[in-house]
């Protein structure tokens, strides 16, 4: 099974659980790292996801593997959450972070940068505004590589 079927199937096996419970399914990665492989999945909720429900979730989900056995190698299950600099995968995931302090990078340069740090000031969903200091960039969301929520220090 391909890495982008393994992401999906335990997306669909994992999300109902989520749904139900109030909890958001953040990204799902299945990763080798030296000679073992991972499966991680970020969740969160509204006011941020604590340890004791990033276990509960690990449990529904080890359950629900041991049950259907879909990834044929041995790896290691993590379940936590996004942190503070959360990737903003989605066109939902953007749309919710308008207003806060995030950072965009682009497959191309976009007026001159491929890196843009500032406040979100909105996105219409094929464009997405940055403000860094006074000046606002209109970023074509086609052209986003990535985007995250950032800290300032």
């Amino acid at each position: 099974m391909s890495k982008s079927n393994i992401k999906t199937v335990i997306e669909e096996m994992v999300k109902p659980f989520l749904d139900e419970n109030g909890f958001e399914l953040v990204d799902v990665e299945y990763v080798k790292e030296g000679s073992n492989w991972f499966l991680r999945v970020y969740v969160d909720k509204e006011g941020n996801i604590d340890i004791d429900e990033c276990g509960r979730i690990s449990e529904y989900l080890s359950e629900k593997l041991d049950e259907n056995d879909p990834i044929p190698d041995a790896y290691f299950l993590e379940v936590s959450s996004p942190g503070a600099e959360r990737p903003l995968k989605k066109p939902e995931d953007v749309a919710k972070s308008v207003g806060k302090h995030v950072f965009v990078t682009t497959y191309e340069p976009v007026g001159g940068l491929k890196e843009f740090e500032g406040t979100l000031v909105s996105f219409d969903g094929e464009e997405v505004v940055v403000e860094i200091g006074k000046k606002k960039h209109a970023i074509p969301y086609a052209k986003v590589a990535s985007a995250r929520l950032a800290i300032i220090f």
